[in-house]
């Protein structure tokens, strides 16, 4: 049985979530919150949907990973901004028949997210529908003012880098999809991905404090994608070299590469380094791997280069609400 009364429901979530940051003068429970931000920051601001049946399904996602999704898309958001993430709105629109337990599982996956990343839930809104179930979470963060970066700042000649290993979160829906995966170390970190993704908000704030970043944008819908949204935000192409890209250790080499170039959900961030700020790029980032995988010309257009060294014109094959 779900909550009775919303009433029901908000004392349960404001007890839930009890613990919170000393800069929140007014938390869940009343009309909206009300925070004390630093008058030295620029604000970020975002907000991403998930939803039931595109983002998730009843029969693969465990309530808690469904949870920590939500928050983690837009946590990446500010990760690609350079930024600090600090408050969360988190909006439910749920089925009448929706079981409290799920409810409980979700709002875990959320709080155990947000503690780590030490931002403070601070309200949002509930709705009971006769559809599948909604999610929408916004998040506030903070960067130093002229610091945040965009997908604007690429130029020719600046090197195009990636963090992590792309391709894990598509290969493990693929696993969950097919349920004949096996106890092995690939399988089990793609899915661990999937389920449980890593907003690399560190590795941001990093290039963002440092200015090595000449443009950054997180990969949510895929490599392929992402790279030709920064190109056309900065007015310039790329070329990269497909041996480069991180991608599973598949023996099914072509699959690799294209999950790695079209998955998306990695979350993981992409971004361009100039000629003068390279000697200062790691090849690790902690225990997160950086790969330099291309270059950023000014022939417009992505351009994926092979073993036989002829560039081929890459087309955004990852995520599009749009064009799906």
């Amino acid at each position: 049985m779900m909550f009775a009364t919303e009433d029901e429901f908000v004392r349960w979530l404001r007890g839930f979530t009890r613990r919170r940051s000393g800069r929140v003068r007014v938390g869940i429970g009343d009309d909206a919150a009300l925070v004390v931000g630093p008058a030295d920051q620029e604000l970020i601001l975002t907000a991403d949907m998930t939803l039931e049946g595109t983002h998730f399904r009843d029969e693969l996602h465990p309530a808690r990973a469904v949870g920590h999704r939500a928050l983690a898309r837009s946590l990446s958001d500010i990760a690609a901004m350079g930024g600090t993430p600090r408050y969360a709105l988190v909006s439910l629109a749920l089925t009448r028949g929706t079981a409290r337990a799920w409810v409980k599982d979700f709002y875990a996956g959320v709080r155990a997210l947000a503690r780590r990343f030490e931002v403070a839930l601070v309200g949002g809104d509930t709705a009971v529908v006769a559809g599948r179930t909604m999610i929408d979470v916004l998040v506030t963060g903070e960067v130093p003012p002229r610091q945040a970066l965009l997908r604007s700042g690429a130029r020719p000649g600046d090197q195009v880098f990636v963090s992590g290993r792309l391709g894990l979160s598509a290969l493990g829906l693929r696993l969950l999809t097919s349920r004949s995966r096996g106890r092995t170390g690939v399988t089990t970190e793609a899915i661990r991905r999937h389920l449980y993704p890593e907003p690399q908000c560190a590795l941001g704030r990093w290039l963002a404090a440092r200015h090595l970043a000449s443009a950054l944008i997180d990969l949510s819908d895929g490599l392929s994608t992402d790279l030709n949204r920064l190109c056309q935000a900065s007015h310039v192409g790329s070329c990269i070299w497909s041996e480069s890209i991180p991608r599973p250790r598949l023996a099914d080499k072509e699959l690799s590469l294209r999950l790695a170039l079209h998955g998306g959900e990695d979350y993981q961030l992409l971004f361009a380094v100039s000629p003068s700020a390279l000697p200062r790029i790691r090849t690790r980032f902690g225990h997160l791997p950086l790969a330099r995988i291309g270059e950023i010309q000014k022939r417009r257009g992505v351009y994926l280069t092979g073993r036989d060294g002829r560039p081929k014109l890459l087309e955004p094959g990852g995520w599009d609400y749009f064009r799906r």
